[in-house]
């Protein structure tokens, strides 16, 4: 091997879903690096060879997600590669997919609001790996009653938040029938010590039963209620302005009357 190549740093885990991408520093100049990764009860599989990248796609040789893994990234000449001497490698830190994988944002299918029940279904995000049949495995699939989703809601213009808690795909819970409600969710694994917390999906709310006042706040009707006293005010002055001229126009016309 070549002792004075250059090893990889800041080695780093990225996975999502199962997904997961090893991405490490510096750009390679004049040498190329292999991916080695070891399986604690596994052989060892080499991923992206005699690339010049510095991240590997490494999804496919972490089947056994619950198996923990290391990588040897090899610095290495094309030359190399049929040596028999180990070149130099760098070492990443441990990782197991099952316990350090990010949930991602559960995706929200139908949503309804009826009387004093909020209805939400959702679809639990896919992994890259599939059944035998060729269709993908949802994370529900791979951690089974490990996985719990938490439904986070609030009624609309409030910061007031609650939360309720599902194993299915569905939530239903009361909620007060006149206001409407905003809502994410968000996948859990209580077992875990870190990285419990999926991602959020998106906040959507519901539009039934808005009012004006809702919509628009209270500010705005008591604008309109201001300017609404001042123009009956107006019109009641006006109108009273209105009536003493009639009257007062209508002595002047009786007066010569009165004199003749």
């Amino acid at each position: 091997g070549n002792p004075g190549l250059p090893t990889a740093v800041n080695i780093t885990w990225s996975s999502i879903n199962f997904k997961t991408i090893l991405q490490w520093q510096p750009k390679p100049s004049g040498y190329f690096y292999t991916v080695e990764i070891h399986g604690q009860a596994s052989d060892t599989k080499k991923k992206c060879i005699l690339t010049a990248e510095t991240e590997c796609d490494v999804t496919d040789v972490l089947r056994n997600v619950e198996e923990t893994y290391t990588a040897h990234i090899l610095s290495v000449t094309s030359s190399e590669m049929d040596n028999f001497e180990e070149p130099p490698f760098a070492v990443s830190e441990k990782f197991t997919p099952y316990s350090q994988t990010v949930l991602g944002k559960p995706e929200i299918q139908n949503y309804t609001q009826k009387g004093s029940k909020l209805n939400v279904v959702f679809q639990d995000p896919l992994t890259p790996y599939t059944f035998p049949n060729g269709s993908f495995k949802s994370i529900r699939d791979i951690f089974q009653h490990d996985l719990e989703y938490k439904l986070y809601y609030w009624k609309d213009q409030s910061s007031g938040k609650k939360d309720a808690t599902t194993k299915s795909d569905r939530f239903e819970i009361s909620v007060d029938s006149t206001k409407n409600y905003c809502f994410y969710i968000q996948g859990i694994i209580p077992s875990r010590r870190e990285n419990r917390d999926g991602q959020e999906s998106m906040v959507l709310c519901t539009s039934v039963g808005r009012s004006l006042l809702d919509e628009y706040g209270a500010e705005v009707f008591i604008i309109i209620a201001v300017i609404a006293i001042a123009v009956i005010t107006f019109a009641v002055v006006l109108s009273v302005i209105l009536c003493k001229r009639k009257k007062a126009k209508a002595a002047r016309e009786k007066e010569p009357l009165n004199g003749v």
